[in-house]
């Protein structure tokens, strides 16, 4: 199905993008402008996908898949602390609940 309209130029669309970065809210310029608040947000979002991309791409993979390893395996090692404390708790809180009945006179 073609097109109703050429598209808006990269020039024009980054403009757009500048506005909304700037503290507009992407309705603003779709009063003032012809393209929609629909088309400005996706242009938002492409922008930003396409700038975050870009700074993974940086990076070294080793890095970008390791950047919070040494924090991960802390968080790990307290978690596996904090299991094995919640199952003593929970078994010891059932010996205590076995000898109050077997103590209690009945």
């Amino acid at each position: 199905m073609p097109r109703s309209r050429p598209r808006y130029p990269a020039e024009y669309r980054q403009q757009m993008v500048d506005l909304v970065r700037s503290g507009r809210s992407p309705d603003q310029p779709a009063r003032e402008f012809e393209p929609s608040a629909q088309s400005t947000r996706n242009w938002v979002a492409q922008r930003t996908e396409a700038r975050d991309a870009g700074a993974t791409a940086a990076r070294p993979r080793n890095e970008r898949n390791c950047a919070g390893c040494p924090e991960n395996s802390r968080l790990r090692g307290e978690r596996a602390i904090l299991d094995k404390a919640t199952a003593w708790s929970l078994v010891r809180r059932d010996r205590m609940d076995l000898l109050v009945h077997e103590r209690a006179p009945g």
